[in-house]
């Protein structure tokens, strides 16, 4: 087999791959969309509001990634226009039920998309918010390729979850609670320092936010 021919081959099945856990990801989140405000609303409300609260105030165009049910929709002010996108159909019934109860003006849009391949034109918003999603989708580098593909030169890119430690105790209980998180859909593994190196971003700043710094805020400058 040739060169061409083998390259062609391992991309067939990665896109066989991505497919299949698009389908799992779609499908696990069906069932978790009737309970997922209950079950993960409270443990994660502060971790939502730390990342909405570290927006820059000059910002106006929003994309949330990933956003679910909406849950952390009215925390955006309403000087900010938000735009949410997520995989799964279910999860986005209940943002725009939510949307529709709360009047909440400035959301342009909820549309169905995938993370890894934004259906916008570059540099389209001042900010990409991402909020416990890059340790749920299959290749998280590709994810911040996109999302810094549509944001402007200068803005931001916010990504709020859980980054395995680097080095220490911590590092050691993650490796122990990884095998869990596999079977949760949870990727451990994912690293800051991964993220940090990928091209066209710098890190500004990494904090704690929420359960005594098991939750992380990444606060990234596009730089193009």
């Amino acid at each position: 087999m040739t060169q061409d021919r083998a390259r062609a081959a391992r991309e067939g099945e990665t896109a066989i791959e991505t497919a299949m856990r698009a389908t799992d990801v779609i499908s696990a989140y069906a069932r978790w969309a009737p309970v997922y405000d209950l079950v993960f609303g409270l443990i994660m409300e502060s971790s939502r509001r730390a990342a909405v609260a570290a927006l820059k105030p000059d910002t106006r165009r929003v994309l949330e990634v990933g956003v679910g049910t909406g849950i952390s929709l009215p925390d955006y002010p309403s000087s900010m226009r938000v735009t949410g996108i997520d995989l799964s159909p279910d999860m986005l019934a209940k943002a725009r039920e939510r949307i529709a109860a709360k009047k909440l003006s400035n959301v342009e849009a909820i549309l169905e998309m995938d993370a890894a391949r934004l259906e916008f034109a570059d540099d389209s918003f001042d900010c990409a918010m991402a909020m416990y999603v890059m340790t749920v989708v299959p290749d998280p580098a590709r994810v911040m390729a996109e999302m810094r593909r549509i944001v402007r030169p200068g803005g931001r890119i916010l990504a709020v979850s859980h980054f395995a430690p680097e080095d220490g105790l911590r590092a050691k209980v993650g490796g122990l609670l990884s095998p869990m998180g596999r079977l949760l859909g949870w990727n451990t593994t994912i690293r800051v320092s991964t993220l940090a190196a990928l091209p066209g971003v710098r890190l500004l700043s990494n904090k704690a936010a929420g359960l005594g710094g098991f939750y992380r805020l990444l606060e990234f400058e596009v730089v193009k």
